[in-house]
C-alpha cells in the first residue's frame, strides 16, 4: 500500500520539504515481531510495535525519510503497545 501524501492545517511540518516527507509504504509478512528483534539486534532503529486493524505494525524510515511499515496477523486486541502485550504474557 502506499499512502497518500497531505499537507494539513494541523501538520504544516510536512511540506515536503524534506525527501520521503508523507510517504509511507507498507509490506504485510508472516512474522513483523521476528523482523522487529531483527532490526534491533542489528542496531536498526524500529518503533515500537503496535497493533491496528488486526495487525502488528513495525515501522522503521529509511536513509532518505521513507516510513516502511512491516505488518503482520494478529488476534491481540486494538491498539495494543508491543511492551503492554509482552507484560501480559
Amino acid at each position: 500500500m502506499l499512502q497518500e501524501f497531505r499537507v494539513t492545517a494541523d501538520k504544516p511540518y510536512l511540506s515536503g520539504s524534506k525527501p520521503g516527507a508523507g510517504v509511507s509504504i507498507w509490506f504485510l509478512c508472516k512474522d513483523s515481531l521476528t523482523l522487529y528483534h531483527e532490526f534491533i539486534a542489528n542496531g536498526i532503529n524500529a518503533q515500537e510495535p503496535f497493533v491496528g486493524n488486526r495487525l502488528w505494525d513495525v515501522t522503521v524510515t529509511d536513509p532518505d525519510g521513507y516510513y516502511v511499515h512491516f505488518e503482520s496477523k494478529t488476534d491481540v486486541e486494538e491498539e495494543t503497545r508491543y511492551s503492554d502485550w509482552v507484560k501480559k504474557q
